[in-house]
């Protein structure tokens, strides 16, 4: 077997050393994402900016009536569409009055025979004082015959007995009247109270409003001790019941109370459309909640035609005052995450700064800032994606530039 020689190895590496490294790619002196991103940025803004407080808040009518049976009864017939408005006096429910208005006539026939003893009373009380007259004349007759021994003393005693008994029929006659009366008093309040409860079995209703389903059926057994028949709601103006956090509270004590500030507030609904009618403060509870440390306010809203239903849900905002020189960007400068909000600011060296910011309000398409920003920084409005803290950009002032 022949052997290799050294000096052929020696030779060879090397250049399959050069050839390997020829066949490597060229690397470009500086990759493409290495050079100044190109980005829009807006100056922000300098706006007196409203200061807006919301609160979630609950509508309720501004009363809610529940309607029960006062007696006890079956129910005859719904007089009402569930749903409609009603006025007041309306009948909404009738029971079946035949028991109520058999004990109503039997409780005249019992009036009627009360009047009558007294009627027989007066005509006792009539003949006995007859009597006492008759009796105390031959009294009077007797006196002087008796003395001249014309008549004898036993007469004269038998007169004086006949006026004692009959001054003591008069005085029970009086008393029998007296007994009668009260007998025609408690017959006109068994009338009475039989022709109220006549009177209960047509349920109408105590106000003018919604009402609501009926929570029985014809037929049923109704009666005091039992559910509520329906429920009416007066609805205009309607109520919107929220609820402010007690330092809140003692903030508005201090600008002068709430009847000071929320005589002009705007109800939100649930679909972001704002009511287009004011409310006024209504009332606030007389406590704060100890577990929550929030207290209950109440505002009232117009609410003709009854659009606005007991049950809906909103948010009760309000002006509470004006923040002078606010600083304002596009809200398409400002990224949002996990309810944390940022801007990425450019500063004179043109680096990239990623901020956290407070945000307010909304004034258009616009954010205002409370916190983190000044007006006349420059923020990213273009771009956000292709920028990282501390990256130096390109910057191109944005045709949508706040001002």
């Amino acid at each position: 077997m022949q052997r290799s020689h050294p000096v052929f190895f020696a030779a060879v590496i090397p250049l399959l050393l050069t050839s390997c490294r020829q066949a490597e790619p060229a690397r470009p002196a500086q990759g493409p994402g290495q050079g100044p991103v190109e980005v829009e940025v807006a100056a922000a803004g300098a706006r007196d900016a409203p200061i807006v407080k919301e609160w979630v808040g609950t509508l309720d009518g501004y009363v809610n009536a529940e309607i029960r049976a006062q007696v006890t009864g079956y129910l005859l017939r719904q007089a009402y569409k569930e749903g409609s408005f009603v006025a007041q006096g309306d009948l909404l429910f009738e029971i079946d009055p035949r028991p109520f208005q058999a004990a109503l006539n039997e409780a005249q026939g019992r009036l009627a025979q009360a009047e009558s003893s007294v009627h027989q009373a007066e005509g006792a009380l009539a003949q006995n004082r007859a009597r006492l007259g008759k009796a105390e004349l031959d009294v009077k007759r007797y006196a002087p015959l008796v003395k001249t021994k014309a008549i004898s003393q036993e007469e004269m005693d038998n007169a004086m007995q006949s006026r004692l008994e009959a001054q003591a029929a008069v005085e029970a006659a009086a008393a029998a009247i007296e007994t009668a009366k009260a007998s025609v008093v408690a017959a006109k309040a068994a009338v009475y109270d039989a022709d109220v409860k006549l009177g209960f079995t047509k349920i109408v209703s105590p106000l003018g409003g919604i009402v609501g389903l009926a929570a029985i059926q014809v037929g049923n057994l109704v009666g005091p001790a039992g559910p509520p028949l329906t429920t009416i709601s007066t609805v205009d103006p309607i109520k919107a019941y929220f609820t402010v956090s007690e330092q809140e509270y003692m903030a508005q004590q201090r600008a002068g109370g709430p009847e000071k500030w929320a005589n002009n507030l705007e109800l939100v609904l649930a679909d972001g459309s704002v009511y287009p009618r004011k409310g006024t403060f209504f009332m606030a509870d007389r406590q704060v909640d100890v577990g929550t440390g929030a207290l209950r306010m109440a505002a009232l809203f117009p609410n003709p035609g009854n659009v606005l239903r007991p049950g809906q849900y909103g948010r009760v905002r309000c002006v509470m005052g004006v923040r002078k020189g606010a600083a304002v960007v596009p809200q398409r400068a400002v990224i949002e995450l996990q309810g944390a909000y940022q801007v990425a600011v450019v500063g004179d060296d043109n680096k990239v700064a990623i901020r956290p910011v407070r945000l307010a309000d909304r004034l258009g398409t616009m954010w205002v800032v409370e916190d983190g920003l000044r007006p006349g920084e420059r923020v990213v409005v273009e771009g956000l994606q292709k920028v990282r803290n501390g990256s130096v950009v390109s910057p191109r002032a944005s045709e949508g530039n706040a001002k």
